[in-house]
């Protein structure tokens, strides 16, 4: 079974965005999409993997430690 496709607001929601950020994603090619018609669809994994890709982890110095 294909991913589930997902239109701009509903990627927006997911993200707690508004819709011109994933506009913006598209339209500077830093997200995979799907064009069905003149109309613009997200795949599901994409999304994922968006957000894998941008989470930053946090730094863990140990007590004590100097820099």
């Amino acid at each position: 079974m294909a991913a589930r496709l997902l239109t701009v607001g509903q990627v927006a929601e997911l993200l707690g965005t508004n819709v011109r950020f994933p506009r913006r994603l598209i339209e500077e090619r830093r997200i995979m999409f799907v064009k069905v018609g003149r109309h613009v669809r997200i795949p599901e994994p994409a999304i994922a993997a968006y957000i894998e890709s941008n989470t930053v982890q946090p730094i863990t110095r140990r007590y004590g430690a100097v820099a």
